[in-house]
């Protein structure tokens, strides 16, 4: 049968936090039988945008990564839960029961992901429950996927068999991996947030000026083994991406006709910008 799924694409949020305000819209003074409880006013936010900023002056880039409940095939609230408080549904979606799981705080610590809060009033833990309640009252897809304005929130209701075809199409990924609990909220260009860059500019001297070097051709290796190969661009600039935090030296060489080539040695921790690097005529 088919199940819901939440595609995120960290390339096109541009953090506006309408996924943020869909979800207080809907639960902040509302109460759905059966599905949620009211939210907080204050302190809880189901759906939570992180920040990551990358690299230094003057190349720099900024990653907003929506978070909330994952949805997990394998959810280790639900055999932490205690009266069958936490289900999962046919159609993927964990709902916690409002009633059934009042007292339930260690639930909260139950989640890797960190996505159930606690509701101290109430004395309920709660989450985002992918606005169940309209999907079962025929809306297409939940708000925040509604209300995104860059398109970078997507639902699907599809079979598991079409998801896994999809997920390798799109390189989809998980973001807590190492968690292992199967989640149904998949993520798209991911390393803009998780992964680092080696970036850096070509420039030529020519009548003693400094002038940016286009189709410089820049290889990244590691202890010798090329990784990567890429151009400069009209500025001189040029990016490697998808690098692992902490993962040691690599080298740059770069070259352009007509000049002598250049290597650089690099030590990647974060994401780095190496530099000017001139390039002298032959």
């Amino acid at each position: 049968m088919k199940k819901w799924n939440l595609l995120i694409d960290v390339a096109k949020c541009h953090n506006s936090q309408n996924c943020f305000l869909s979800v207080a819209d809907e639960y902040q003074g509302n109460t759905h039988p059966g599905y949620a409880a009211e939210m907080p006013r204050h302190g809880h936010r189901w759906i939570d945008t992180k920040k990551k900023e990358r690299g230094q002056a003057p190349m720099v880039d900024v990653a907003y990564v929506s978070t909330m409940c994952m949805h997990c095939d394998d959810a280790p609230c639900i055999s932490a839960a205690k009266n069958n408080a936490v289900k999962k549904r046919d159609d993927g979606i964990v709902i916690i029961d409002p009633e059934l799981s009042k007292g339930q705080k260690h639930l909260v610590d139950a989640c890797p992901h960190g996505a159930i809060w606690w509701n101290e009033e109430l004395e309920i833990p709660q989450h985002w429950n992918f606005d169940a309640h309209l999907l079962d009252n025929g809306w297409k897809e939940p708000r925040c996927a509604q209300a995104c304005p860059t398109g970078a929130l997507k639902s699907l209701h599809v079979e598991d068999s079409e998801m896994e075809k999809i997920k390798e199409e799109q390189n989809l990924e998980e973001f807590n991996p190492q968690f292992k609990t199967k989640p149904r909220v998949h993520y798209k260009n991911l390393h803009l947030y998780n992964k680092c860059f080696i970036g850096g500019t070509v420039v030529f001297v020519e009548n003693a000026t400094e002038d940016c070097l286009e189709d410089a051709n820049i290889v990244l290796k590691k202890e010798d083994e090329k990784l990567d190969e890429v151009k400069s661009d009209t500025f001189g600039e040029f990016k490697f991406d998808g690098l692992d935090p902490n993962s040691g030296s690599y080298q740059l060489e770069i070259t352009h006709d007509g000049f002598l080539g250049l290597s650089v040695e690099v030590e990647l921790k974060e994401s780095i910008y190496t530099g000017i690097h001139t390039m002298q005529a032959r």
